[in-house]
């Protein structure tokens, strides 16, 4: 598998969180994506900056654009330093939150791209790999 093109954005701020959205349709565009895919990428890229803002203290985001024969895909790589998750599959579940939202947004996530998965360990921090490749 070839990356293409690597960006990497800070995840801090609402600005950041702006920019963030900016890059991943950016790629998505670049790629060849739907506007409804598109749309689904950008979505759930926004769901998880939002999460690593509030729930893992701010980190960081790496695009890629990937390319494996005829295929392309947009990964995207966030990593926090935060207090980390203490069960991922419960996470996961619809309804499940630890703050005030509906608790939609892993699972959420996980629905609208190819590929999801994440690494957490409690107080070191949260990496999600989100992959969606183009049909």
């Amino acid at each position: 598998m070839g990356v293409e093109r690597v960006e990497h954005l800070p995840v801090r701020t609402d600005e950041d969180l702006v920019r963030a959205r900016q890059a991943v349709r950016e790629a998505a565009v670049a790629l060849g994506f739907s506007l409804v895919d598109q749309t689904k990428i950008v979505t759930a890229a926004s769901e998880l900056a939002r999460n690593t803002i509030i729930h893992g203290g701010g980190g960081d985001l790496k695009v890629e654009r990937l390319r494996e024969g005829a295929r392309s895909a947009v990964r995207l790589t966030f990593v926090d330093r935060g207090p980390g998750i203490a069960n991922v599959e419960q996470a996961l579940r619809d309804g499940y939150t630890t703050g005030t939202g509906l608790g939609l947004g892993l699972g959420g996530a996980r629905r609208l791209m190819s590929d999801l998965s994440i690494s957490s360990r409690p107080a070191e921090g949260t990496t999600i790999v989100a992959i969606r490749w183009r049909q």
